[in-house]
């Protein structure tokens, strides 16, 4: 279920059924990590209020000096030796390495921030598993799905820190459900980070971008959708003095069209029918102007934008 629909990822040129081979069928459950880590020491110290969240970033007025080694523990080898980062792409990163959102829902307590390397292949399942079920892909290529999107959030990854995927932990208050990953979303902060191939209709290069949005289906209708939403524009109002927001919305999803509308999107263009030559579905580009102090009324989780679309 990708709530910001379709994303930039395009797979159709992998996909034909007449020149790939069977592949393994069997989905395996999404691992779970652990909801308070000791790399995230932030967490043990954060008092959670409901229906308040937290937002934790370093202080723009802090005289620190930066060193590419202070990011070591947060980056894989492959990304630190991709090309060489200036001083205010290392205190750009500094801030996603602290970013943290904390929400307690009703039903338990949300935490999201910047996606590690070592939760990648977790990420990757919940990805494939939501372009599988809104592209209505048969299960046998579902193998094949994953090892495309894998290949994506990795030259994603290194696009850092002008764009970065986030990632959403669930702890639920009463039951038997351990800390589990309940979501992702992909946010794009500048002409750098955006995808080469933007769906239509094309949003400003420049402009954040939000995308990519996806709910573990079993934590659907809780309002995560709607908080993974939250915590992009949060990330985007510490990260870049641009105001204007976009993402995609498909015409058939209603419900997350309805949260879009709630949260303060706007329709400004939409795709032709002749798209549908194409084999896509037409999409709505929404836009929402940052206000200079953001703030979101409480989700309506009948609206929250958390069913699978189809």
């Amino acid at each position: 279920m990708a709530i910001a629909a379709p994303p930039p990822l395009k797979l159709s040129r992998y996909l034909d059924p007449q020149q790939q081979p069977r592949l393994q069928t069997e989905f395996n459950p999404i691992k779970r990590v652990p909801f308070l880590s000791s790399r995230n020491p932030l967490l043990c110290v954060c008092k959670l209020h409901r229906y308040n969240f937290k937002c934790c970033l370093p202080s723009s007025s802090s005289n620190n000096s930066v060193t590419p080694a202070q990011y070591y523990s947060f980056l894989d080898e492959s990304f630190r030796g991709s090309r060489v980062l200036t001083n205010e792409e290392l205190e750009k990163l500094k801030a996603l390495e602290s970013f943290v959102y904390l929400q307690e829902l009703e039903s338990g307590s949300l935490w999201v921030r910047v996606m590690r390397i070592e939760e990648m292949d977790m990420t990757v399942g919940l990805l494939a598993l939501s372009f599988a079920e809104s592209m209505f892909m048969s299960l046998q290529y579902e193998a094949l799905l994953k090892f495309f999107v894998k290949q994506y959030l990795i030259e994603r990854r290194a696009s850092m820190p002008h764009a970065v995927t986030l990632v959403g932990f669930y702890r639920e208050e009463v039951g038997k459900r351990g800390e589990e990953l309940a979501g992702t979303v992909e946010v794009c902060f500048d002409k750098r980070g955006a995808n080469a191939s933007p769906p239509t209709p094309t949003p400003p290069r420049n402009s954040p971008y939000i995308c990519n949005m996806t709910v573990t289906k079993e934590l659907r209708r809780r309002g995560i959708g709607w908080h993974l939403l939250k915590a992009s524009e949060e990330l985007i109002s510490q990260m870049t003095s641009s105001k204007e927001i976009y993402l995609h919305c498909r015409m058939i999803d209603e419900a997350p069209f309805n949260m879009y509308i709630k949260a303060g999107y706007n329709v400004i263009q939409t795709d032709s029918i002749f798209i549908l030559l194409t084999l896509q579905r037409r999409k709505h580009l929404m836009c929402k102007k940052l206000p200079v102090s953001n703030s979101f009324p409480e989700p309506d989780m009948s609206e929250s934008g958390e069913e699978p679309s189809s």
